[in-house]
C-alpha cells in the first residue's frame, strides 16, 4: 500500500491523546501533541510493548512495559531500555481528516 491513508477524524483524537490504527496489518500510534498530529508504530523496540497503551507526556511516550521512553517526532529513544527508535510515519491534515503515509 502506498500513498496517504486516511485513519482518523482531527476531533477523534484530543490534544494530549492517542489511539490505535491500523494500516496493511501494522499498529500505528496517532497522538496529538499540542494540536500538532504525529504517528508511530505501535511495538517499542525493546520487548515489543504496546505503545499506544503506555503514557503520552508533550512529545514522549513511555512504554507500559519497562518503562522506555521515545520522542514520537522523531522515533528516537529518549530513555532505555530501548536502543532502538521506533519508526514515524508522515502525517497530514486533509480538511479534518487525519491521512498517514503507508508503503
Amino acid at each position: 500500500m502506498a500513498g496517504f491513508v486516511k485513519v482518523a477524524r482531527a476531533s477523534d483524537i484530543p490534544e494530549g491523546e492517542m489511539a490505535i490504527v491500523e494500516i496493511g496489518g501494522e499498529q500505528i500510534v496517532v497522538a496529538n501533541v499540542g494540536g500538532e498530529f504525529v504517528a508511530f508504530h505501535n511495538i517499542c523496540t525493546h520487548r515489543g510493548g504496546p505503545l499506544g497503551e503506555g503514557s503520552l507526556e508533550g512529545d514522549v511516550v513511555e512504554c507500559p512495559f519497562h518503562g522506555g521512553r521515545f520522542n514520537v517526532r522523531t522515533g528516537e529513544v529518549v530513555s532505555g531500555p530501548p536502543e532502538k527508535p521506533v519508526r514515524v510515519y508522515p502525517v497530514r491534515l486533509s480538511g479534518t481528516d487525519i491521512e498517514i503515509a503507508a508503503d
